[in-house]
């Protein structure tokens, strides 16, 4: 299991909250951020490393950006 940060972004991309959380892999991290930021835009990241940036369009979450 690897530490993830989940980053809740406001309205200007700033971070307006975070978190640790634990996860099996990327994709399994990227599902934890679709739960707890579903309804605005977030950033996962691993260390130094961006895994996604989740964006909302059109009431959904975008395609995952980054090395994820």
């Amino acid at each position: 299991m690897a530490s993830y940060r989940l980053y809740g972004l406001d309205g200007v991309s700033r971070v307006a909250s975070g978190e640790w959380i634990d996860a099996d892999d990327d994709q399994q991290a990227i599902e934890a951020a679709r739960d707890r930021f579903g309804d605005g835009h977030c950033e996962i990241w691993q260390g130094p490393r961006l895994v996604a940036r989740l964006e909302r369009r059109d009431g959904k979450c975008a395609r995952p950006m980054g090395d994820g």
